[in-house]
């Protein structure tokens, strides 16, 4: 009997078989473990399987099969009484490496209690993630009646001063590009849904260095921000000043476009960073 050996050559880092239908399996199931594990970290109080699998589109096996892996490897933990499930200990140190390789986040800090103790209104961290502001960094206000957002939500970047801080620094086409893939949507009667007057306030943002939420989010909050640079000029996150409006008046926007304006500017130096000529 003679046996034929035949020699294989591929090129390191690719498996074999990667581009079989069982290679493709293998990352339908990441997928479905990935979108698993966020769809849970947007639920707090935490999820039933039966919804997980609702929701997801995903038959009960295969949700509890996931949870079963992440629980193992301490991504998940379940309340066995309630039957609830929730994201753990290693997914909070996971997502905590992406803050420790952006240090703007312990930069920022110092600089965010100093413009609480000046202006007396919670101070928010925000960046840009597939169109939308996600809030990474908080520093609350002592008044009984403030802003909190929960570290991790987003917010509609056309509806959000960080959204439209950051939306005057970017690019026509990208600023394209995000509108016309998000929208713009309307939540209150002072929401701009028209591209056009969108347009004309981030041309007006640039030109005073800070954006105004007025309303348009949620109504009965003021929100003023101002974007923060790298040593590029590109924005990289931006910082808002939030509160009602009963406190956030007409005659102090000037005030705490200013203060929100200087201490993003502190905060690019502080990193390296660069104020493009037309922030200064």
């Amino acid at each position: 009997m003679t046996t034929t050996v035949t020699n294989i050559t591929r090129k390191r880092g690719r498996p074999p078989g990667s581009k079989s239908r069982a290679g493709e399996g293998k990352n339908q199931s990441l997928t479905r473990a990935l979108t698993l594990l966020q769809r849970l970290s947007e639920s707090p109080k935490g999820m039933q399987l039966t919804d997980l699998s609702y929701q997801l589109g995903m038959p009960a096996a295969t949700v509890h099969r996931l949870l079963s892996t992440f629980e193992e490897l301490n991504f998940v933990e379940q309340d066995p009484e309630q039957g609830l499930w929730y994201v753990g200990l290693k997914t909070f140190t996971v997502g905590n490496a992406f803050l420790n390789r952006r240090d703007y986040v312990a930069i920022a800090r110092p600089h965010m209690h100093a413009l609480v103790e000046q202006c007396g209104e919670t101070v928010n961290l925000g960046v840009i993630d597939d169109g939308e502001v996600v809030f990474i960094s908080q520093v609350e206000s002592q008044e009984v009646m403030r802003m909190i957002v929960r570290l991790g939500s987003r917010s509609p970047i056309h509806a959000s001063g960080v959204g439209k801080a950051m939306l005057a620094s970017m690019p026509q086409q990208r600023v394209s590009r995000i509108l016309e893939r998000r929208g713009l949507a309307r939540f209150t009667d002072h929401t701009i849904d028209n591209p056009a007057d969108l347009r004309a306030e981030l041309e007006q943002v640039r030109v005073q260095g800070y954006a105004l939420d007025d309303e348009e989010h949620a109504v009965g909050l003021r929100c003023v921000a101002s974007p923060i640079f790298d040593e590029n000029g590109q924005a990289l996150a931006a910082i808002s000043l939030s509160g009602p409006k009963a406190r956030i008046v007409d005659k102090r926007l000037s005030e705490l476009g200013n203060a929100i304006r200087q201490t993003a500017a502190e905060i690019t130096q502080a990193l390296g960073g660069r104020v493009p000529a037309a922030q200064e």
